[in-house]
C-alpha cells in the first residue's frame, strides 16, 4: 500500500473515471472493431491504480468477482454471441444479428461479443497484475 495521500485520495475517483470512459469506448466501438479489448484495457488500469494506492486485498473487494471468474464469463459470453449464427442451417458461426427493441435503438450480437472481450481482459489482466502487489 502506497503512503501518498495524493494518490490514495485520487485513486477512488480516477478508478470510476477509468471504468466510465472503458464503458464508453465499448459502447462507441461495439459497431467498430475494438471497443472491448481497448475498454477492459482502460478498466483494467483503473482497478490497477486503485489496487496500487489502497492494497491488493481492497481492489478485489472492489471488484466483487475473482480475476479469473471474470474472465470464464467473459469467454463464455464471447463464444455465446457466435451461437445465434446457427439460428438458420446456412449461416456460418458469428454470423451478425440484429435487434431493434423500442423501435430506433439497434442492438447486435457484437456488443455482446465486445462485452465478452471486455470482461476477459479485465480479468486476464487483473489476475496476473494483482498478485505482484504487496498486500
Amino acid at each position: 500500500m502506497n503512503d501518498s495521500l495524493i494518490l490514495r485520495t485520487s485513486a477512488p475517483l480516477l478508478l470510476w473515471l477509468a471504468l466510465a470512459v472503458s464503458i464508453f469506448i465499448v459502447l462507441r466501438g461495439h459497431n467498430a472493431p475494438g471497443g472491448g479489448f481497448l475498454g477492459g484495457l482502460i478498466a483494467s488500469a483503473g482497478i490497477l491504480l486503485y489496487a496500487i494506492a489502497h492494497g491488493r486485498d481492497r481492489a478485489m473487494r472492489r471488484m466483487r468477482m475473482a480475476p479469473v471468474g471474470l474472465c470464464g464469463i467473459g469467454l463464455l459470453a464471447a463464444l455465446a454471441s457466435g451461437l445465434l449464427g446457427f439460428v438458420t442451417p446456412d449461416t456460418p458461426y458469428l454470423t451478425h444479428r440484429w435487434w431493434f427493441p423500442g423501435g430506433g435503438l439497434a442492438l447486435g450480437t457484437t456488443i455482446v461479443f465486445d462485452l465478452g472481450v471486455y470482461l476477459a481482459v479485465v480479468g486476464t489482466v487483473t489476475a496476473m497484475f494483482l498478485p505482484l502487489l504487496r498486500k
